[in-house]
């Protein structure tokens, strides 16, 4: 947490036009990096190591996650769009790891998820099926997995003791898990 912390509080001192030019810099840069790894190793990060497809993908999930934060902020409504699709897909990939971070075994069962997309369409991720279900709307699920709403905020529904246990804890990103949103904030 040190050096994050110390970076956002970097950040925040830096003039916008700089802070902005240098956020596209290290867009660029990283970018670069992902797309020249192979694609089978595995790159160090704050969690497990990953994949750079993942990585890529984890990097999306945070900024979407923190612009949430902004959003929630200033008190404005983003409009979600089909480009969730990659967070609930990490979500859904990250069950394991969210069940090790509370010491918990990983499940055996696989998990389903049966999501609402924004435009109205339906996403169905996992085995057909499988005894233990999510379904809603994939924003809530979004913003359950990023921790950025409580369980008891969304329309989300679980089906099977796997799926019951994984929505109070699931968790996408790297890192201890935290105490969580409290409901209704």
């Amino acid at each position: 947490a040190g050096p994050v912390e110390e970076g956002a509080r970097l950040g925040a001192a830096a003039e916008p036009a700089a802070l902005l030019a240098r956020w596209r810099t290290g867009r660029a840069e990283v970018s670069a990096a992902l797309s020249a790894a192979p694609a089978d190793v595995r790159l160090p990060w704050f969690g497990p190591p990953m994949k750079p497809a993942s990585m890529a993908t984890a990097r999306l999930m945070e900024t979407w996650a923190h612009g949430q934060d902004v959003a929630d902020a200033l008190g404005v409504t983003r409009e979600p769009t089909d480009r969730l699709r990659h967070i609930a897909h990490l979500g859904l990939r990250t069950l394991g790891f969210a069940f090790g971070l509370h010491g918990l075994p990983a499940p055996e069962r696989p998990v389903r998820l049966e999501l609402t997309a924004p435009d109205g369409g339906a996403w169905s991720v996992g085995p057909a099926g499988a005894e233990d279900v999510v379904a809603g709307p994939a924003l809530d699920f979004c913003l359950l997995v990023t921790q950025r709403r409580h369980r008891d905020d969304l329309a989300l529904i679980a089906t099977g003791p796997v799926a019951t246990a994984w929505l109070p804890i699931a968790q996408v990103f790297a890192g201890a898990p935290g105490k969580g949103r409290q409901p209704g904030v």
